[in-house]
């Protein structure tokens, strides 16, 4: 009853809602002399703060038109390149034709399927986007796809995430974000003990729970201490009418949204109390911040009840993968069989969601890939959000990505024969939105060309 209940609410809120925007529209307008006085000011940015607080938030869009392509500003539009009833794969299509064609890496980002939509990595996709032929997942909301398309659990994710990697074909580098990192090593872990050929060449694991008994968080506790019946009775609601899913169990995203910002509850409140000040300020850059901010972290989707119960209890309870117990669907999931997928791992230094070592954790399970193609990075100064988005991203780690995928091209390239191949970039010390401390401690990727021995690097 509590999905019945939340959209009641969300019906009865409407005439109030209704109300307070009249009120906004009749102190905004030019002629009110009350607009200017700050009774006035204060009264708007009030229902400004209620509209934000109680309105509903809506799928986003990704609004990426265009990119910076050899000086250019090429347009890119989004194409649906494989659908699938609980999911559609995205290509960010470059406009090539003022540019030429660029062979640039190939590159699926794997959205995470937990509670919040794939424009959260928007930032991500923006970064990566210039030097790499971009796809992303993006999931679609339970609630909006109907029972008569079946089930879709953990198992479903990694079979999609295989078949979304045999679509791009070979060369295929895989970015995981959080939730997905296990069931993107699940994937590569089969499709290299079946020895196929279109294996990943390579796999970026950031903040993902391989082993959430490295240093535990709050998220990580509550999953240890409730059993899989208690979740199942308290977080599992059906779909209500008139929505498309109608009579599905899902684990509901207004729930997830609820325990994230209860989390830092107080951190949020001190949010709006700002937005609140800024709206009376007219500090417009930094509402525009907040708002799209908000927009973004507000909007959330509902998760299949067999997808939420199997993770929970797969990942955060019996750590069926780093104890390699793990079935696929009667299939032994042997990390140890990865041998042609090298392997980086990224963790934020504050990560309050994924503590520190538990994406690690898979560097110890793939003990077959040479330890020349195994780095680890910890970024200090981030949370779980900064290690994908904001500048830490873009400034810090992504040029790091973008050296190891590159590396590890070159080197596939130097193992199939090919000679004179020129280095398709630039080393990381010359990279220009590298900070120069950074270059003073030498912080160059764990030589995936055999330079140097495996080790942690962390950023400052």
């Amino acid at each position: 009853m509590n999905y019945y209940a939340y959209e009641m609410a969300h019906a009865f809120m409407s005439p109030v809602r209704f109300g307070v925007q009249a009120l906004r529209h009749t102190l905004d307008w030019p002629l009110n002399p009350m607009a200017y006085t700050t009774a006035g000011k204060n009264m708007m940015a009030a229902c400004d703060v209620f509209e934000n607080i109680t309105r509903r938030y809506g799928k986003p869009e990704f609004g990426i038109g265009s990119v910076s392509l050899s000086g250019l500003n090429v347009g890119v539009r989004e194409e649906i390149a494989m659908s699938r009833p609980f999911c559609n794969l995205i290509h960010f299509a470059r406009d090539e034709l003022q540019t030429g064609k660029h062979h640039d890496p190939k590159v699926l980002i794997i959205a995470p399927m937990s509670g919040h939509y794939a424009t959260l990595l928007r930032g991500t996709v923006e970064a990566m986007l210039p030097e790499h032929d971009v796809y992303i997942t993006d999931w679609a909301d339970a609630r909006n796809v109907p029972i008569a398309a079946g089930r879709f659990d953990f198992d479903d994710f990694v079979e999609y995430i295989i078949d979304f990697v045999r679509f791009i074909g070979a060369g295929t580098h895989i970015i995981a974000v959080c939730q997905p990192a296990v069931p993107a090593l699940v994937a590569t872990a089969l499709m290299a003990a079946r020895n196929e050929e279109m294996q990943p060449t390579s796999l970026v694991l950031m903040g993902g729970p391989i082993d959430t008994r490295r240093n535990p968080t709050k998220v990580n506790d509550l999953a240890a201490q409730k059993s899989i019946a208690w979740f199942e009775r308290n977080v599992i609601l059906t779909v209500p009418f008139p929505h498309a899913g109608f009579m599905r169990p899902v684990y509901p995203g207004f729930m997830q949204l609820t325990g994230f910002m209860t989390m830092n509850l107080e951190r949020h409140m001190n949010a709006h109390v700002e937005l609140f000040n800024n709206l009376v300020k007219g500090d417009c850059d930094s509402v525009r911040q907040h708002q799209t901010f908000y927009e973004e972290y507000l909007s959330v989707m509902d998760l299949t009840a067999e997808f939420y119960l199997q993770t929970v209890q797969t990942v955060f309870q019996e750590h069926l993968l780093p104890d390699r117990k793990l079935m696929h669907r009667g299939e032994f999931v042997d990390c140890s069989a990865i041998t042609r997928t090298a392997l980086m791992t990224v963790e934020g230094e504050r990560d309050d969601i994924c503590g520190l070592g538990q994406t690690e954790a898979a560097h110890d399970l793939c003990t077959s890939i040479p330890s020349d193609e195994k780095v680890h990075y910890v970024q200090s100064g981030v949370g779980h959000y900064g290690v994908f988005n904001g500048t830490r991203w873009r400034t810090e780690i992504q040029p790091r990505i973008r050296e190891f995928i590159r590396d590890v091209n070159y080197k596939r390239l130097a193992e199939n024969g090919t000679t004179r191949i020129p280095r398709p970039h630039r080393p990381l010390r010359d990279t220009p939105d590298v900070a120069p401390d950074r270059r003073k401690k030498g912080t160059v990727l764990n030589g995936v060309n055999g330079s140097r021995p495996p080790e942690t690097i962390v950023g400052k």
